[in-house]
């Protein structure tokens, strides 16, 4: 199984960027650019990605206490996806945001990992102050 942990500082606080993250529909403004539409049909977040790929996400928890939200890919390419985003507060009313993403099958990597690394990016230009 592979792995893919990103760990990046976003210049809001805490609050704020959970306040995004926790609504399914928030991944739409936090990877705007990365992802170009985002719908929610019961607990399943469909994302279309700008190139092209659309992705089907179930919701799995959104634990405010934690401020982390899991979900797995249904469908598609993977035989297994489980991902989570979590919101670490930390100095200067910044925070952290920590992203890990197990899947199968490995060779996925060279498809998942640009993703994961774009997306990261856009995190850190939309939630900031």
């Amino acid at each position: 199984m592979t792995t893919i942990v990103r760990e990046c500082v976003l210049d809001t606080s805490a609050a704020d960027a959970w306040a995004v993250l926790r609504d399914p529909l928030g991944a739409g403004r936090a990877f705007a650019g990365v992802l170009v539409d985002v719908r929610l049909d019961g607990d399943v977040r469909h994302v279309t990605f700008a190139g092209g790929n659309l992705v089907q996400e179930r919701i799995v928890a959104i634990d405010d206490a934690r401020m982390r939200i899991a979900y797995t890919v249904v469908g598609g390419r993977f035989s297994h996806h489980h991902a989570s985003m979590q919101v670490v507060p930390a100095a200067d009313d910044r925070c952290r945001f920590v992203w890990i993403s197990d899947f199968l099958p490995d060779e996925l990597r060279s498809f998942a990992e640009p993703l994961v690394d774009a997306g990261c990016a856009a995190i850190v230009r939309n939630l900031r102050r």
